[in-house]
């Protein structure tokens, strides 16, 4: 089990590109993985909750924040190549409290795991929005709040 904390500060705001936002989000996670089968099949588990408030230069203040949960099966197919398939379900709101509910978001896609040597490793995954409700938006995917996809490639060397 790991918790997982990540900060972030902007300076440019990400969606509409303007220039002089001050935004601070804090992306939280706690992960769970299960070994199912002795060295060849694992399950994942996330629960994420990431809060975001954003300063424009007109001085309004915008607070939201993202809850929601993800479930990951990965199978090794070699020494060391793992290949997996997840689905998040997303929640968005404009409080960081989690009280004034916008819509949600089912995201689904593959995941690939790579160790390349014991100390150094890649991690790549791409999901999809298959499912999405905006409050008062008949469309079935929710693109106000939530990408169309979105792809997380991460490499890393411990020391």
């Amino acid at each position: 089990m790991t918790l997982a904390v990540e900060p972030t500060v902007r300076f440019i705001d990400e969606t509409s590109g303007q220039r002089r936002v001050l935004n601070y989000e804090f992306e939280t996670t706690v992960n769970a993985d299960l070994e199912l089968l002795k060295n060849r099949l694992f399950a994942g588990f996330n629960l994420l909750y990431e809060p975001e408030v954003t300063y424009n230069p007109t001085g309004d203040v915008q607070r939201e924040a993202k809850f929601g949960g993800s479930a990951a099966l990965s199978l090794r197919i070699a020494s060391n190549v793992l290949v997996g398939a997840e689905v998040w379900y997303l929640q968005h709101y404009d409080a960081a409290n989690l009280t004034a509910f916008t819509g949600d978001a089912v995201m689904l896609g593959p995941t690939l795991y790579v160790q390349f040597t014991p100390k150094m490793f890649m991690t790549a995954a791409w999901n999809t929005q298959v499912w999405g409700r905006e409050i008062g938006n008949p469309v079935s995917l929710n693109l106000a709040e939530f990408q169309r996809h979105r792809a997380r490639l991460k490499f890393a060397y411990e020391f």
